[in-house]
């Protein structure tokens, strides 16, 4: 048997050696490449993506509305309010994802909303890529509750792409009532005009939000951050009182008419405001509607203004005639300037004047209301047959400095302060002292020459028949939470004594006697004494011949409760002098707040 020979083993060379280190070596290198980037994504690209995960976590948000405060009057009716609203938010490109989602919602839509199912479908499919279509806008709870219930059930599973979105709408149940006091809302949080306005940080509150997010195990998660709501307001206000003027206003325009009238109900004794009327009342649920206008316009008058032409009218509409609005007030002034001759001594009661129609006064030759002469009249019968001979004798008396210094004691000049936008400022409509002429005395003693605002007249008038306190003019009484704990109350703010108790009773008896027998005699009540002050202001310029005629009364004589402050400017049907007008308006409004706030009857014996 013969010997296999063995194969001679080869040999690696240098050459063969070289290529097979570099090829061991390529392929080490692919391993350690392919292990780093394994875990590059497996370590640290993880955590990056969990950290922009975990740092994005407002995946999306929806505002939380806070509600506005509501505006209460002083028992509690509500004067404004904020209803929660709703706006079905559809999402079509989630609804047509497949035939069974698409019928389903838009089954759903009709049966529990009584939406029409073929306006749904081509409204949808108009839109087949949007997330957010805006279908229909103030839905209320009501209209929504049912298909809200069916969303959160079971039989819901391919329902999709329904979205409800909230926001409160500012409403007003009494529509006209107390406009101007009251203001409204523009873009769901700015205060117009009245409380709205002047009370707007305290009405407002804070938005709250609701967050999804994807949480740490890239689930889908939710967190809300609740809002807080606005503050309650309850105002001074008397609803019944305020219909009361307001209906009195009414009948009066309807039957005479005039170029703005307006009431102004306080209580004499604090500062509270009862009521403020004006014809020129808006609806606060539509505060731009044409129709507002006709109060002051007419229809042509309207149809022929621009944009600009209307918003200035808008404006003269929404503002509160009683607070900005000045004018020269009349014998409604004589009380304070005999005021003031009382308590610096310069009178003591038992005066007589001399009334023959007329005073000189250096070249001027100023007129009586009364042509022909009182004749020979007391001091209280200065003011109750409002003689204005006998009250330029009592300023010449008094003189300048006397005159000027109670004019600004009783506040005239100054603004009352009141919790309302847009009072007038007053003090360049006074004369000084030191520019005063003997005509603008004379003038000036019967309230002519110098303009006030009603709020300054109704505080002083309030301050010379309640013993001589001057309080702070206010609408509001208290604040509250929104769920109707008290947080503060707006006490009474006696700003100064203007007369003693002396003189304040010696003015209500001298203003008694001008509704016992003097120019005020329309305001006689049966069961309650009433004093007052009539007041007749010719209007500038004095050649046109227009007045101004008002009436400021109150009740009961002996413990005033209720003053009634009634201004109408230029009566169009009737004799413009005629302050029995005024009069009558102011007894029938005194006499239902009487009633209204129980006041107990007098005791005339």
């Amino acid at each position: 048997m013969k010997k296999r020979r063995r194969k001679p083993i080869k040999r690696l060379n240098n050459a063969m050696k070289k290529r097979t280190i570099i090829a061991c070596a390529f392929i080490a290198l692919l391993f350690v490449i392919v292990i780093g980037r394994l875990t590059y994504f497996s370590v640290i690209k993880n955590d990056m993506y969990k950290r922009q995960v975990l740092s994005q976590q407002k995946y999306s948000s929806t505002t939380l509305p806070y509600k506005r405060g509501d505006i209460l009057d002083r028992d509690g009716n509500v004067l404004a309010t904020s209803q929660k609203m709703y706006t079905l938010i559809l999402e079509p490109k989630n609804i047509l994802k497949n035939e069974d989602t698409e019928n389903a919602t838009i089954d759903a839509l009709h049966k529990y909303m009584n939406l029409d199912k073929k306006a749904l479908r081509k409204y949808i499919k108009q839109r087949p890529n949007s997330y957010y279509a805006v279908y229909k806008n103030e839905l209320s709870y009501s209209d929504i509750a049912d298909l809200k219930t069916f969303l959160a059930s079971d039989k819901a599973e391919n329902v999709v792409g329904i979205v409800f979105s909230e926001k409160y709408k500012r409403r007003y149940p009494n529509q006209s009532l107390a406009s101007q006091v009251i203001g409204f809302v523009s873009n769901g949080t700015i205060g117009t005009g009245g409380i709205e306005q002047y009370y707007n940080s305290t009405l407002s509150g804070v938005n709250g939000r609701k967050y999804r997010y994807l949480n740490e195990e890239l689930e889908l998660d939710s967190s809300i951050v609740e809002p807080e709501n606005g503050k309650t307001v309850v105002s001074t206000i008397d609803s019944n009182i305020q219909k009361l003027a307001e209906n009195e206003l009414a009948k009066f325009e309807k039957k005479y008419g005039s170029k703005g009238s307006s009431i102004l109900v306080m209580n004499p004794n604090n500062g509270e405001i009862y009521a403020m009327a004006n014809s020129t009342s808006y609806n606060l649920e539509a505060p731009r509607d044409d129709k507002n206008l006709l109060k002051k316009y007419s229809q042509k008058q309207i149809n022929k203004m621009s944009e600009k032409e209307k918003t200035e009218a808008f404006n003269e509409i929404w503002k509160n005639p009683i607070v900005t609005n000045t004018f020269e007030p009349g014998s409604t002034y004589k009380p304070f300037t005999v005021a003031a001759g009382l308590e610096e001594g310069i009178l003591k009661g038992n005066e007589t004047y001399f009334c023959d129609g007329y005073q000189k006064v250096g070249p001027h030759t100023i007129h009586c209301s009364h042509r022909n002469g009182h004749g020979l009249i007391t001091l209280s019968q200065s003011i109750s047959l409002s003689c204005n001979d006998a009250l330029m004798q009592i300023a010449a008396k008094e003189g300048k400095s006397v005159f000027t210094k109670y004019q600004k004691n009783f506040n005239f000049g100054k603004k009352t302060g009141i919790d309302l936008p847009g009072e007038a400022q007053t003090d360049k409509l006074l004369h000084d002292a030191k520019d005063m002429t003997a005509a603008d005395l004379a003038t000036s003693s019967f309230g002519q020459s110098f303009n006030c605002s009603m709020i300054q007249m109704g505080s002083a008038f309030c301050s010379l028949i309640n013993g001589g306190y001057y309080y702070k003019p206010h609408v509001v009484k208290q604040l509250r939470s929104d769920t109707g704990e008290v947080i503060s109350n707006v006490e009474p703010m006696m700003v100064k004594q203007t007369v003693s108790k002396e003189t304040s009773d010696k003015l209500r008896k001298y203003m008694k006697e001008t509704v016992d027998s003097g120019t005020g005699t329309k305001a006689k009540m049966k069961d309650y004494t009433a004093g007052g002050k009539t007041g007749t202001a010719q209007k500038l310029p004095r050649k046109d011949g227009t007045y101004i005629v008002s009436f400021c009364g109150f009740a009961p004589v002996e413990n005033p409760q209720v003053l009634v402050y009634v201004v109408i400017d230029e009566i169009q049907k009737e004799d413009q002098t005629n302050t029995g007008l005024a009069v009558e308006v102011a007894k029938n409004v005194l006499k239902g707040s009487l009633k209204e706030l129980n006041v107990p009857k007098s005791n005339k014996k």
